[in-house]
């Protein structure tokens, strides 16, 4: 009896991991952002670009900037970055601890500046390679250093490696997650692993505690100059971050969407949505006199009233004839012998037909 009372009063371990789809979809969150982002800036830089250009020009460092404050107010309020956070999600230290400590407990120092760094800093490393592969493989499309030269050697031998340490890269993120799913691993990025930390969904306690932490912030009052000073340096970068990151929360479905609308896969269907319609006919200027010029027979010039000859179409009507005559017609009054529309010479546009 004492062993069935102790194995109905042991309650069953409660899996705290995320599902694969919550841990994949929280890296994806931040991965569409940036690019969404990027189209904004350029948007507004190539409106304006004698202002506004450096923003484009420097967009990577000021995105890592931005990123850095962001994630630095999550990790300290939350114990997690801000899509951890926005997926509900908290980090822990490593280890088999029983008891969790509360999200406002914040990482470890070391645990939390491993995280900022994997966080921030790879990312934007990650970044700046691919854009230096860009760069050279064009550089070694038009360069004109030698092929002999040890710079060529050195970034064709530098380009040819690139895509098997690329491959390397992905596949090690892929093993983790497969091994996450079976459940050999606690992490599903090696990102986690690196940083010493693993991905656990926030409980009651954890919400109940960030709203106490909120409401305690908001209320605390200080009285000496250098405490009042760094408060309000305080409040002043953490403002930035929470309108940063209220801002993120409101937007972030709409920033993927226009990742979604400005990707390059999206194109076709993007111009199947927005094409014009056809537009219609001219509307004649002169109805007796445009109407009475038009043959039955639309292989007959309205001019001449004979088989077109070298059939020659106006830009500004679209209507067709004979070079020779609508050359001499528009030469001498200057617009369209059927619309009236104002046309120059350069507006004839010589057809060609399969039979010449």
């Amino acid at each position: 009896m004492a062993e069935v009372g102790a194995h109905l009063t042991a309650a069953p371990a409660v899996d705290d991991r995320p599902s694969i789809f919550e841990a994949v979809a929280q890296d994806s969150l931040m991965a569409a952002v940036k690019p969404a982002l990027q189209h904004l800036v350029k948007v507004v830089a190539e409106s304006n670009p004698g202002r506004y250009g450096f923003l484009w020009h420097w967009f990577d460092e000021i995105y890592v900037l931005l990123d850095l404050l962001l994630q630095q107010h999550y990790l300290a309020r939350c114990s997690a970055s801000f899509s951890e956070n926005f997926y509900s999600l908290k980090r822990i230290p490593m280890g088999d601890c029983r008891q969790q400590p509360l999200a406002t407990a914040g990482l470890p120092k070391r645990q939390h500046w491993k995280s900022l760094l994997l966080l921030v800093l790879v990312p934007y490393l990650k970044g700046k390679l691919e854009k230096l592969v860009s760069s050279l493989r064009e550089e070694d499309e038009y360069s004109i250093h030698p092929p002999s030269s040890s710079w060529k050697r050195f970034y064709r031998a530098f380009l040819a490696a690139y895509p098997f340490v690329n491959m390397t890269w992905e596949g090690w993120f892929l093993i983790q997650q497969l091994c996450y799913i079976l459940g050999k691993a606690q992490h599903h990025s090696p990102m986690l692993r690196l940083a010493g930390v693993r991905l656990v969904r926030l409980t009651a306690e954890d919400i109940q505690a960030l709203e106490k932490k909120l409401a305690g912030a908001t209320s605390r009052q200080t009285h000496s100059v250098k405490t009042q000073v760094q408060s309000a340096v305080r409040k002043a970068l953490g403002g930035i971050a929470f309108s940063l990151s209220t801002g993120l929360s409101v937007s972030v479905f709409f920033l993927q969407f226009l990742d979604w609308w400005y990707s390059s896969e999206n194109q076709e269907t993007i111009k199947s949505l927005t094409a014009l319609p056809t537009p219609p006919p001219p509307v004649h200027l002169d109805h007796g006199a445009g109407s009475a010029l038009l043959p039955k027979l639309k292989t007959v010039c309205p001019l001449c009233r004979k088989i077109r000859v070298n059939a020659t179409a106006l830009s500004t009507s679209g209507f067709v004839f004979c070079y020779r005559c609508v050359y001499s017609y528009v030469k001498t009054h200057q617009r369209c012998p059927i619309t009236g529309y104002a046309t120059e010479l350069q507006h004839l546009v010589k057809l060609y037909s399969p039979e010449s």
